[in-house]
């Protein structure tokens, strides 16, 4: 009985660790990709799918295409600066003034971005352009909780 226990125990065990290299392994890959696209590929990318969704006009299409463009190159370079801020995370830990900062210009760029695209928008769009953010953001904090509860 003890000996089928202890098999039936490094299974579990086993197929654990696997399950935890897999989903590391699909983040690395993730981060990967998203090094790999130009800034303008991303904005592109991004432009389409919110053609498909909110069916946008040609005008509508290029004033998105600047702002996503624009939004993509502060992402790369944020990306860039987070990579070397980690690089160094190891000899010093991030203040939480600078914690602050960082969430305050987040903050400040979303609330930008949802202004120029009321601006962009007509009423119809923007409801589901917000409709679709919120589900974006909702979706974001499940598999960060997720994460964070390991399951």
């Amino acid at each position: 009985m003890k000996k089928i226990f202890l098999i039936a125990l490094a299974l579990v065990t086993i197929q654990m660790s696997a399950q935890d290299k897999k989903q590391m392994h699909k983040k690395g890959e993730r981060t990967e990709k998203m090094q790999s696209y130009t800034p303008e590929e991303m904005a592109e990318l991004q432009t389409k799918k919110l053609t498909l969704d909110l069916d946008l006009t040609e005008v509508q299409q290029k004033q998105v295409m600047a702002l996503n463009l624009e939004g993509a190159k502060e992402r790369k370079a944020m990306m860039e600066k987070r990579q070397e801020l980690q690089k160094e995370k190891e000899a010093k830990s991030v203040s939480k003034d600078n914690k602050l900062k960082m969430k305050n210009d987040k903050l400040d760029k979303q609330i930008a971005m949802k202004a120029k695209m009321k601006e962009i928008l007509n009423d119809e769009q923007y409801a589901k352009w917000e409709k679709l953010q919120k589900e974006r953001m909702e979706k974001g904090r499940n598999s960060r909780k997720q994460k964070k509860h390991g399951k």
